[in-house]
């Protein structure tokens, strides 16, 4: 696979010349959808796989610098001409948080989200609608290295999530969200207050999306416990798990969790593992205790 350690390193030191900063790439942080590299000069890159994702990363860019203006605390874009694309890559460079990624508790996380709700939403800003499993008409993923009757059946469950999702019985007032707010996407800088991260996926619709994997990774995973999720719901001030709606909710967003993995199961042996173990948990109604975090 070409999108690694070595191939990127001379396309990110090239990136960074390109627009003036010319720290050289120190350590690589990691690889999922992104590529993450520590800079020189307190700097992080992200390197995102494809030029088709240009668009996304110049919206990441409006949205950080909208929440600057705005002085919430997420992470803050290196004022540079950015995104950069190259070499078929999209590279965009922010401001590092912190020595290292230490999570923050659940009620900043709360109180983050909830603040970022209360935001007016500049005029100048365009974001897309929330449609987290795509639109009427999208080609379903293929899911290459998945059982043939276990990728049948995710699509299934993605076509019918796509479907079902816009018609829930939604009771929050809609807006700007996050897109993929969790505790994994809120950390603690060096002083050790909580910063907003990963900005790829904010656009328009049901504030309720934001509230969903905290209180699936409560209620179902076991990732949190009952106090830490009490001081999430009393942080934000609504408890997603006494709405009507909630428990097919909670199924979208384990389709949605399980359909990330499912995708890295063809170059990946541990994510076909952990795919199977998923579709086999919410085909049959089994624990998800053992699911693992990725």
């Amino acid at each position: 696979m070409w999108f690694n350690e070595a191939n990127l390193r001379p396309v990110l030191d090239r990136a960074a010349n390109e627009v003036g900063l010319g720290h050289p790439a120190v350590e690589l942080i990691r690889i999922g959808s992104n590529a993450v590299f520590r800079l020189g000069g307190g700097v992080v890159a992200r390197i995102a796989p494809s030029a088709r994702l240009l668009d996304n990363a110049r919206r990441q860019i409006g949205v950080a610098r909208w929440l600057a203006d705005a002085e919430y605390p997420a992470t803050r874009a290196v004022a540079v001409k950015q995104p950069v694309e190259i070499d078929g890559v999209v590279v965009t460079f922010w401001e590092s948080i912190s020595s290292q990624e230490v999570y923050a508790p659940l009620a900043d996380v709360g109180r983050l989200v909830r603040r970022l709700h209360d935001l007016p939403q500049p005029p100048g800003l365009t974001l897309p609608t929330l449609a987290p499993f795509g639109l009427p008409g999208d080609p379903l993923p293929s899911f290459v290295g998945l059982d043939d009757a276990d990728a049948a059946y995710l699509r299934s469950r993605i076509a019918w999530s796509r479907e079902a999702f816009p018609d829930l019985p939604f009771t929050l007032p809609a807006g700007h969200v996050h897109g993929d707010a969790n505790v994994g996407n809120v950390i603690c800088d060096d002083s050790g207050a909580p910063v907003l991260i990963d900005l790829d996926s904010f656009s328009v619709g049901a504030r309720e999306w934001d509230l969903i994997q905290t209180a699936l990774f409560y209620d179902r995973l076991g990732w949190h416990d009952e106090s830490e999720y009490r001081d999430f719901v009393e942080a934000y001030g609504y408890d997603l798990m006494e709405w009507g709606g909630y428990g097919s909710l909670a199924d979208m967003r384990e389709i949605a969790m399980t359909t990330w993995i499912a995708k890295k199961a063809a170059t990946s042996a541990g994510a076909a593992v952990e795919a199977a173990k998923r579709v086999a948990a919410i085909r049959t109604g089994g624990s998800r205790q053992d699911w693992g975090a990725y």
